[in-house]
């Protein structure tokens, strides 16, 4: 358990030192965009048969992950840009929440549907990594902006 509790620690210290910036949500004006359900629901499906097909087990879908996927999704529409902001404060409450060991996030925008998104993490060798991490639930969130680009957050944790 110190052990665990360790690495915890240590991810959520990296990923605070990584964070693209230290913005606060409160200093942000956030539109809650709709989400666009098709394609999460497609992205998760792939991302899954992806994991299957290496032998590794499916995620299984998490609201709490989801709530917070969803958050940072218009977050990042809000700036127009995609990004980790404020992922450790994240982190902290999903794991508070539901006991999560480890939490992790890909972030994406530009793609036209889900599978360009998972095309893309797939190329990268950080978001292939988490896609095929040791984690056992997720959530994908996948909203428009007004000008009709897609953001994506997808959330793992175990």
């Amino acid at each position: 358990m110190k052990m665990r509790t360790h690495y915890v620690v240590l991810f959520l210290f990296v990923c605070t030192l990584s964070s693209c910036t230290k913005e606060s949500l409160e200093n942000t004006s956030i539109v809650e965009a709709e989400n666009a359900k098709e394609v999460e629901i497609e992205l998760l499906s792939v991302v899954n048969e992806h994991r299957i097909s290496l032998g590794e087990s499916a995620l299984e879908f998490s609201e709490v992950a989801y709530a917070y996927a969803n958050q940072h999704t218009n977050y990042m529409i809000s700036k127009g840009a995609i990004n980790h902001d404020n992922f450790s404060s994240r982190a902290s409450k999903i794991s508070s929440s539901v006991s999560a060991e480890f939490v992790a996030e890909n972030v994406a925008k530009d793609y036209g549907n889900a599978a360009e998104a998972f095309q893309g993490w797939l190329k990268s060798s950080s978001h292939k990594k988490t896609m095929e991490g040791d984690f056992s639930h997720t959530a994908v969130s996948v909203k428009m902006n007004a000008a009709g680009t897609f953001y994506f957050t997808q959330i793992f944790f175990r």
